[in-house]
């Protein structure tokens, strides 16, 4: 005959804990209408983008592009963020019969949200530094060149950040199986 299990403090605490994880859920709801957000940005945009098509330079036709692209990026990252990081820390999303799951879903574990998350954000600053030379003046102010050795710094420290955890992930793995 099995014993069953004695109510204790300890139990109590535990249930709470793990319950607590339903917390996050308004989070990832907030995000959800964050890309709604994005939406009204990405749609302003390509209507600016698509009225001033005959009017707009080239290079300035570009940047809108790139512009949307950017908005995106930023898009895609907040959908990888709430479904890897609702599945990794609140609940399984249950959809694995449905037709258009995407592949990764499921699958990727907090280490692989963050080199995807890192990942996203190079993108995205990459694309804010070629929106910023492809504004280049012939003339620039001491000011402009500043803000432009900022971001190539900043974009720097991004991919040397993404650099580094992919090797303490690499390291980690390598760990794991030792």
């Amino acid at each position: 005959m099995k014993n069953k299990p004695s109510f204790t403090l300890e139990n109590l605490i535990e249930s709470i804990i793990f319950r607590s994880r339903w917390l996050l859920a308004p989070f990832f709801l907030g995000l959800v209408f964050s890309i709604l957000l994005l939406f009204v940005k990405f749609s302003e945009e390509l209507i600016h983008l698509t009225t001033d098509i005959f009017i707009s330079s080239e290079s300035d036709v570009i940047v809108g592009i790139l512009a949307l692209v950017d908005i995106a990026l930023v898009g895609s990252l907040l959908l990888m963020i709430i479904f890897s990081g609702y599945e990794i820390f609140v609940s399984k999303i249950d959809v694995a019969t449905h037709e258009d799951r995407p592949d990764w879903m499921g699958k990727v574990n907090f280490s692989g949200l963050k080199l995807k998350v890192i990942g996203a954000i190079v993108a995205i600053s990459a694309i804010d530094l070629l929106k910023t030379f492809m504004n280049l003046s012939d003339t620039m102010t001491q000011n402009e060149m500043d803000t432009i050795m900022w971001k190539v710094a900043l974009h720097m420290a991004f991919v040397i950040s993404g650099v580094l955890f992919a090797v303490m992930d690499k390291i980690a793995s390598m760990t794991d199986h030792e």
